[in-house]
């Protein structure tokens, strides 16, 4: 069974006018950053506003990505609280070939290790054949993994529970676990995750740094000199300042103005923001006309 590793996008959702989900864009935008760089996408992650579309058009882009030319790459996140729709989306998406999820514990409510694990014990005796990356975001689901409940996972489920999105940052340093991938979600965690035995990323900045990120994985595992790590943690850290989704958007925008729609409560930069994300993105060389190579 082939190990997740790699430099992965939390892809970007594009979105009509009408903000209905624009499937053959989206589907675009995630073979387009593949061809940059990215070994593989998340799709339906944070990034992608999962929780603000609806499942028809979650099942409509799935059966539009069964059709990609890079099938075998994508990573499917539920995006969702209810575990019997989890169930069911993780069904629709199995029928379809895809067996690879990214799967967040509900949010809203307040709970433990022990109901984690019920949870995904759950998910897995309805889909067995599933392979998971355990999605740790606490600022998202009110929940952080512990050491200790990941390796009962893995222990209890070692042909499904597969892997981390550390993007709590709690793991990925002390976390150690054979055949068992771990994916700090930030490209600023990326080298040093690699020094440490981590598998490599989920961001959602890939999205215009996977030429830049693609380069720092391949000097690391081809032992070359490291010239350009400053540099893309530099851009990571521009986008931090900004809400990460917004930046992005409005970013991207630029290439094509349907970037512009994005589903409420999430919002485009302001003006002024947008400004001082260029401005200082561009004292470092970085534009979008810069995002094909690195």
């Amino acid at each position: 069974m082939n190990k997740i590793k790699g430099i992965y996008a939390a892809s970007m959702s594009v979105f009509n006018s009408d903000l209905s989900l624009n499937t053959e864009k989206t589907l675009s935008h995630s073979e387009k950053i593949i061809d940059q760089g990215c070994h593989g996408v998340a799709i339906f992650g944070s990034t992608g506003q999962a929780q603000l579309i609806s499942i028809s058009e979650k099942i409509g882009l799935l059966n539009q990505l069964s059709k990609s030319k890079y099938k075998d790459k994508y990573l499917v996140g539920t995006g969702l609280n209810s575990l019997n729709e989890t169930i069911n989306l993780m069904n629709v998406a199995s029928s379809l070939n895809f067996n690879d999820f990214l799967i967040m514990p509900p949010a809203y409510y307040k709970y433990g290790d022990k109901e984690v694990i019920d949870f995904y014990s759950r998910v897995i005796k309805a889909i067995p054949d599933s392979r998971i990356i355990l999605y740790n975001f606490e600022k998202l689901c009110g929940y952080k993994f512990s050491i200790e409940c990941v390796k009962e996972l893995v222990k209890k489920f070692p042909k499904q529970i597969v892997g981390v999105k550390d993007s709590s940052y709690n793991l990925y340093e002390h976390l150690n676990i054979d055949n068992f991938s771990i994916l700090p979600g930030s490209e600023s965690k990326l080298l040093k995750g690699l020094e440490l035995g981590c598998a490599g990323i989920i961001t959602a900045t890939c999205n215009v740094t996977a030429a830049l990120s693609r380069r720092v994985y391949d000097d690391f595992i081809e032992k070359k000199e490291q010239k350009i790590n400053d540099k893309l943690c530099n851009v990571r850290g521009i986008f931090e300042k900004f809400n990460l989704i917004s930046g992005l958007h409005s970013f991207m925008s630029d290439e094509d103005e349907i970037y512009k729609n994005v589903l409420p409560p999430v919002s485009l930069l302001s003006q002024k923001e947008k400004n001082q994300l260029k401005e200082e993105l561009n004292k470092l060389d970085f534009t979008l006309g810069s995002l094909k190579g690195a």
